[in-house]
């Protein structure tokens, strides 16, 4: 009875196992890649803002439009600017005649300067022949020191007014400097009216109609190259250490179907975008296609590595990452490249083993 059902037993696990699916490795071209969501855009676009607040008097370019780098964008009116302007002017011109001399700041110092000059002379006069005279003991010690205090007094006043007109035309130099330099600023300012390409490419878009209110903070137009294009990619946290420059990308677009376009890596990013937890790297097509639009979007894959002849089996038959089921057992595997769909067997097993499909 125990010899029957030892054979029941072994019969049936037979015929269970007979009904799992089962497979032998195989050698095959093995590509493992990274996946990576796609946006084009053009090269070179940016967002060109105002420089100067004020209302939107017109559009001088539509969008589609090629542009040359100074080409006029949109035109600005604003009072502001010409006001400071003026008043800016009129301080220049204001400092410039102060600093000539042809006021009555400095024309007033002169006068004194002259004045002082006359007194301390004539005080220097009367000192030394007050002094002459004290020195053979004639005159009195009162007048003495009278015309000596009255000399040392006008000698420090025109000292005094000296390094006044010299601080005040310093100052005044300065002025006219400050001056013109607010002066150039305005007429900066006032030219800043219009806005102008800083690239030779293409208007993609313009945000503002005429009329519109315009501040500094909003963009007016959206510019980039005309012809050359660039790939963003979004690479997941997890796949960025694995991308290089130069690296191959197959890249799918939504408006081509099942059109494959090759490029590489051209350019990765170092900060992570901490809202979608994702890493930007650029592309550049080998052969881009005949049409391209600023926001196209498709699919991409990073060729990470190739190898020929890889003895492969298919994910699905992997058991924690690093087993397989065989009819004598589970068996520890090595694993090498892997992709969407195979992985690679370094080491554990060979083409002739044949390997069970986990049951789920």
């Amino acid at each position: 009875m125990r010899n029957l059902f030892c054979i029941n037993f072994l019969f049936l696990f037979i015929s269970c196992g007979s009904q799992q699916e089962k497979i032998l490795p195989t050698k095959k071209h093995l590509t493992e890649s990274v996946y990576a969501s796609v946006t084009v855009q053009p090269d070179s676009l940016y967002q060109a803002y105002a420089p100067v607040g004020g209302i939107l008097d017109l559009n001088l370019l539509e969008e589609g439009d090629l542009v040359m780098k100074g080409t006029p964008i949109v035109q600005i009116v604003n009072n502001t600017p010409k006001i400071n302007s003026d008043n800016a002017r009129l301080a220049l011109e204001l400092a410039k005649a102060n600093y000539n001399g042809s006021s009555a700041v400095l024309s007033s110092l002169k006068d004194e300067i002259q004045s002082a000059t006359l007194s301390f002379k004539n005080d220097s006069m009367n000192y030394f022949r007050q002094k002459r005279l004290w020195d053979q003991n004639i005159g009195s010690k009162v007048q003495f020191e009278n015309r000596k205090l009255a000399y040392e007094i006008s000698g420090n006043n025109l000292k005094q007014l000296k390094n006044k007109y010299v601080q005040t035309k310093n100052e005044l130099s300065t002025q006219v400097k400050q001056a013109l330099n607010n002066y150039t600023t305005s007429q900066i300012s006032n030219q800043d009216f219009t806005l102008k390409s800083k690239i030779n490419g293409k208007v993609y878009a313009l945000y503002k109609n005429p009329g519109e209110i315009v501040s500094t903070m909003e963009p007016l137009a959206a510019v980039g190259s005309a012809s050359d294009f660039i790939i963003e990619l979004l690479i997941d946290e997890v796949d960025i250490v694995k991308l290089n420059l130069g690296q191959k990308a197959l890249i799918t677009l939504d408006a081509y179907g099942d059109e494959v376009f090759e490029a590489k890596v051209s350019k990765i990013y170092p900060k992570k975008d901490e809202r979608s937890q994702t890493f930007k790297a650029e592309a550049t097509f080998d052969n881009p296609p005949k049409a391209l639009y600023p926001g196209l979007a498709g699919e991409g894959n990073i060729i990470i590595s190739e190898k020929e002849s890889a003895l492969t089996i298919p994910k699905e038959f992997l058991i924690d990452g690093n087993k397989v089921m065989t009819h004598n057992g589970m068996v520890e595997v090595v694993i090498g490249l892997r992709n969407m769909d195979s992985v690679e067997i370094l080491d554990g097993i060979n083409e002739s083993t044949e390997i069970l499909k986990p049951e789920e």
